[in-house]
């Protein structure tokens, strides 16, 4: 593991970086200095350190992840290629312990005693190909076309209740939206294939998780961008901790003797994505079908049988991955 002198905390806001930087040796004589959140106020980071003679590549950066906000941040310590750790802020809040009160730059400082603490957890970070960005970027579009959709096709039930008079005023333009609508998501879909098709190794990955029975072009879709190509998660059961899909054990000493669950920190939408996989897997796939009936007919929960049945999904994704080859139903020679 890498030997770092000096560890940068580094708390973001919309407007502002507040960033706190410890000597490894002195950890609690803290250094402060505050910047705006964008390349220029990155870039004065940087300054500020090499004019105290610091060696940018002894120095570990960790923020926490607040998404977009964080982008200018990690973009340009990724172009200098510089040691950086992007952190959950649950993760970093739960290991403060009991704390009262607070403000950004107590906040930074934990963020950089958090990177001291807990060295041998570091995983360095990397920014997502531009394409998976793009993706990622036209799925939450893709989302909030799809909310908007089912909030203006609600309006339709007026027809049913109003006098046709009070309905007529306002269903042209009704129309004219849902149309509209449909033709943005239509574009925003064509967009992310053409994304796909264009690179080589997204558009093989692509077609080899369709091959999987259940999984349509939205959840591949997805599972590319969740997964960054594949890149993120090492195996099968990391993904489905993180979809929410694993389950663990709850029991403690001779008196708590919790059943097994899944934890409710998880990606929902992947879960939710599954949840429609696995429904339809469980209807066409053969396999998957016979194990549905046969755990329900021994009496198990339905949801419990279901969620088993996504873990089978997300373990059949990586095995046609890992294989490079398209799924094949072996089943159908066993009967």
């Amino acid at each position: 593991m890498k030997n770092y002198l000096f560890y940068v905390g580094v708390d973001i806001s919309k407007s502002k970086l507040d960033v706190v930087l410890l000597k490894k040796e002195e950890p609690n004589v803290t250094n402060h200095f505050i910047v705006e959140n964008n390349l220029k106020g990155v870039k004065e980071i940087f300054k500020n350190l090499i004019k105290q003679k610091i060696d940018l590549s002894a120095v570990l950066f960790c923020c926490e992840n607040t998404g977009v906000y964080t982008f200018p941040l990690s973009s340009c310590l990724s172009e200098n290629n510089l040691d950086f750790w992007v952190v959950p802020a649950i993760e970093i809040k739960r290991s403060k312990g009991i704390s009262r009160g607070k403000n950004d730059k107590a906040d930074a400082k934990d963020i950089a005693l958090y990177s001291i603490r807990n060295i041998d957890k570091l995983k360095l970070s990397t920014l997502p190909e531009t394409v998976i960005q793009q993706l990622k970027l036209l799925f939450t579009e893709r989302e909030k076309v799809m909310k908007s959709f089912k909030i203006f096709e609600g309006t339709k039930e007026n027809a049913d209740f109003t006098p046709k008079q009070v309905y007529q005023s306002i269903k042209g333009i009704n129309n004219k939206t849902v149309k509209f609508l449909k033709a943005t998501l239509k574009s925003i879909e064509k967009e992310m294939k053409a994304i796909i098709c264009n690179h080589f190794e997204l558009k093989k990955q692509f077609e080899l998780i369709k091959s999987v029975p259940g999984i349509g072009d939205k959840t591949a879709i997805y599972m590319l961008i969740v997964t960054r190509g594949f890149t993120a998660f090492d195996n099968a059961r990391k993904l489905a901790c993180y979809a929410g899909t694993a389950p663990f054990e709850h029991t403690s000493g001779s008196s708590i003797k919790g059943r097994t669950k899944v934890n409710h920190m998880a990606d929902k939408k992947m879960k939710s994505i599954l949840q429609m996989c696995a429904l339809t897997a469980v209807k066409h796939d053969p396999q998957l079908k016979e194990y549905y009936e046969r755990k329900k007919g021994e009496g198990k929960n339905a949801m419990l049988v279901l969620n088993n049945v996504k873990c089978k999904i997300i373990g059949r994704v990586f095995s046609v991955i890992n294989r490079q080859t398209p799924y094949i139903n072996t089943y159908k020679f066993a009967c």
